[in-house]
């Protein structure tokens, strides 16, 4: 099974000079935790709910000011739309990450694949292995 088949397409993006407040607002209205964050079509970083409470808001910062480069995280996985699922899984696993941008042959970011695409789509065996592979990382294995 290809990525391409699992992803969730048509994904919302960031910009790095971008403001916090306004991501906060697509991630609200989308219901979604995570932006990745492209700069001249190219994927820079990523931008979570977390690094908006913890970075912005948990350290008093205004986010109606603040932009995305300075709470983003720069080191950004990702894999390609063609990869095998089991390929792009030990990615989240080895890394400890519940999403990772899907990129296609020319570089830019399609889609997104996330843990719950993943428990959707892949044998209970591979859903459960990453699972708890980025559960223990995070230090909330009660949630597995």
């Amino acid at each position: 099974m290809r990525v391409a088949e699992v992803m969730t397409a048509g994904i919302r993006l960031a910009e790095p000079n971008e403001k916090v407040l306004h991501a906060a607002k697509k991630m609200r209205t989308q219901n979604i935790g995570a932006l990745p964050v492209i700069d001249e079509g190219e994927l820079v970083g990523m931008v979570t709910d977390r690094d908006i409470v913890i970075r912005a808001i948990g350290a008093s910062k205004d986010i109606s000011e603040m932009e995305i480069h300075e709470i983003m995280s720069d080191e950004c996985f990702w894999c390609a739309e063609n990869e095998d699922l089991e390929d792009a899984v030990r990615i989240m696993e080895q890394n400890k990450v519940r999403r990772l941008p899907v990129i296609n042959n020319d570089k830019q970011v399609v889609g997104m694949l996330s843990l719950e695409d993943v428990a959707a789509h892949a044998p209970a065996s591979l859903t459960g292995e990453v699972l708890k592979a980025v559960a223990m990382a995070k230090g909330d294995l009660a949630a597995v």
